[in-house]
């Protein structure tokens, strides 16, 4: 699968074995401190069931550049519903506060636009959760109502322009 570069992380598909490591509870030696985090271990188990997750427009790993280490992952929700796919991201703590996420997060929205099936990109948050909405909104994601989940909100992407 094509792997998305940014400034400073190489956005690449998780292969079924780290996804395996991941659900056994293993690690790996490129992988940073703090990953996989609580949201990768759910991930992981899914992706085995989910083949779909693994292709372009699937999850991926944020692989730190200058280091090599995996430093967190994330994801569209593949396949669309009615033009409109799901974001996901996380960066261990260890790498925390440097705009990772955000980064990989501008990165993957604008390849997701490059599919004649996506319209929209929209991500859910908790409220409560100021580094995830910090990332969303220095991405240019607008909060737009409540989130399927109750007490969270969703927030949409930007259209390409």
């Amino acid at each position: 699968m094509p792997e998305l570069r940014t400034e400073r992380l190489l956005l690449r598909t998780w292969t079924a074995a780290e996804a395996a490591t991941v659900t056994e509870g293993g690690r790996l030696d490129d992988w940073a401190e703090g990953f996989p985090d609580e949201g990768d271990k759910v991930i992981a188990p899914l992706i085995a069931a989910e083949p779909q997750w693994l292709g372009p427009f699937g999850h991926r790993l944020i692989v730190e550049r200058e280091s090599g280490l995996v430093v967190g992952s994330l994801g569209l929700f593949w396949p669309p519903s009615d033009g409109a796919v799901e974001l996901g991201y996380g960066v261990a703590s260890s790498r925390g506060g440097r705009g990772y996420a955000t980064e990989a997060v501008r990165a993957l929205t604008a390849h997701a636009f490059t599919s004649p099936a996506v319209q929209a990109v929209f991500a859910h948050v908790e409220p409560l959760n100021l580094a995830s909405v910090r990332v969303l909104e220095k991405s240019g994601f607008t909060p737009s109502g409540p989130g399927a989940e109750e007490g969270t909100v969703r927030y949409d992407a930007p259209a390409p322009t």
